[in-house]
């Protein structure tokens, strides 16, 4: 948690995808703090004539390299998706030469009662997360 939704237009070696998706997860762990285990991230490869991405009227050029996340998440600070935002952009741009223009992020927010990371339990509600969390690795509630 949180899951990220990646898409992007088809054409990216196998090995950019693993940089695009390391980098999105380090950013995540970096902006967030989030467990280095709490990893959910879906690539959706789109042909071009079936993904549009405008600039809502703000002139944005947008390339090949358009990456449009959706991230579901609980409840983040202002701060932290503002920070996470930029941090995003310079990562993506230093290690896949995707530049900021070509970065559209939207996120859907739920609760704790929202997730459940298998065996048919609520792990936030129960505690489950916290009982098993190591220190150090920043879980947040």
């Amino acid at each position: 948690m949180p899951v990220v939704k990646i898409h992007v237009l088809k054409g990216r070696p196998p090995q950019e995808v693993d940089v695009l998706l390391d980098t999105i997860h380090d950013v995540v762990v970096a902006s967030f703090g989030v467990p280095l285990r709490d990893r959910y991230q879906i690539l959706q490869e789109h042909e071009g004539s079936h993904f549009r991405a405008l600039d809502t009227g703000l002139d944005i050029a947008r390339t090949e390299k358009f990456i449009l996340l959706e991230i579901t998440s609980r409840p983040r600070s202002r701060d932290a998706k503002v920070g996470f935002y930029s941090n995003l952009t310079r990562a993506l741009q230093a290690r896949c030469d995707v530049p900021p223009s070509d970065v559209m992020v939207s996120f859907h927010i739920n609760s704790d009662e929202d997730w459940s990371f298998g065996m048919g339990n609520a792990q936030f509600l129960t505690g489950e997360l916290d009982r098993h969390s190591r220190p150090g690795l920043g879980h947040q509630h």
